[in-house]
């Protein structure tokens, strides 16, 4: 009788036994391709992290084969993945999202050059917001690398842009890599007066470097610039109730959703003079209507600039296309 019963009982647990097995680990395997070459790339540092509310999480670290192939085992395949890849020492990311195939997973590298003029700067935006006691200025400066090389001058700084003397505080940059999420750097400064550089790759396609400072605000307001790299498009905006003054700038038209105008930059240091306050709101914020539309608004309120930056750097470059559109148009006439 207690045999058959332990018999039953074993057979029991044994049936039962996945249930309480731990969690099943799906590996993440791949191969380095160098997008210059097109080979396959050995010896290669390859990571994977584990993005978690604490932070990044490291769940291991391996090289490439002769084959440029590697592999990880030990992940969690319900949750999201980052596969970093080193190469020449320029970081390359892939993120495999739960339910994305995590293996034969591909990471394209490229040879790195600190050849100048290799990634350009094609557009330039500039959006002025005056308040009582302080101006903020926001730039957005476009660079387009090449289709299979990357920049990178950790030296000189891949991307160098100029700051008026009189600016007060930090000046904050924040890349936006093609595909990638926001990343925090640092402006240095260079042995260049009010020159500062960014210490980051320009991969391939486009990738927009947003700087961000302030100045105090006088009686009159003056504001120069001088446009490191005067072959990109440059624009100024303004907010709905602010006017500007300058010969080096043209009026291409008023944005019809925020009231915004847009200036073309015709020259590389340009002068102007500004008069009015204003800022942009963000989105839910309407001017006078109260309507909540989900779109970015100009609206002649005195907020931080910063709890609404993202808008205000996406509402500007959908200016920048407009002003293109204008520009377009004048020129043909």
């Amino acid at each position: 009788m207690r045999k058959g019963y332990g018999v039953k009982l074993a057979l029991l647990l044994f049936a039962i036994a996945p249930a309480f097995a731990a969690p099943a680990f799906a590996a993440v395997d791949g191969v380095i391709v160098n997008g210059t070459t097109g080979k396959l790339e050995p010896d290669t540092v390859v990571t994977l992290i584990q993005p978690t509310q604490a932070g990044m999480q490291t769940l291991g670290t391996t090289k490439t084969d002769a084959q440029g192939k590697f592999s990880f085992d030990n992940n969690d395949d319900q949750a999201p993945r980052l596969i970093q890849a080193v190469f020449h020492g320029v970081q390359y990311n892939k993120m495999v999202a739960p339910g994305m195939p995590s293996t034969g997973v591909q990471i394209p590298v490229f040879d790195s050059t600190n050849k100048a003029g290799t990634a350009k700067e094609t557009q330039h935006f500039i959006v002025l917001q005056p308040g009582d006691k302080e101006m903020t200025v926001s730039e957005g400066l476009l660079y387009t690398g090449p289709a299979n090389l990357t920049y990178y001058d950790p030296v000189n700084g891949s991307v160098r842009f100029y700051v008026p003397p009189e600016a007060k505080g930090p000046v904050t940059v924040t890349v936006n890599p093609a595909g990638g999420m926001p990343i925090p750097r640092p402006a240095l400064k260079t042995k260049d007066p009010d020159i500062y550089k960014i210490d980051y790759p320009v991969r391939p396609g486009d990738t927009r470097f947003d700087v961000n400072y302030t100045v105090p605000t006088t009686s009159p307001m003056i504001f120069t610039d001088k446009e490191i790299h005067p072959e990109a498009s440059s624009n100024l905006v303004v907010p709905n109730g602010v006017t500007v003054k300058s010969d080096d700038l043209e009026l291409l038209g008023v944005e019809p959703k925020t009231k915004a105008s847009v200036y073309r930059i015709k020259n590389a240091n340009f002068k102007l003079e500004v008069d009015g306050l204003g800022i942009v709101a963000g989105a839910g914020q309407s001017e006078g209507s109260g309507d909540d539309n989900g779109q970015p608004q100009v609206q002649e309120v005195k907020p931080r600039i910063y709890e609404s930056m993202y808008w205000i750097l996406g509402m500007a470059f959908a200016i920048l296309g407009l002003g293109s559109l204008l520009l377009a148009r004048n020129s043909a006439k």
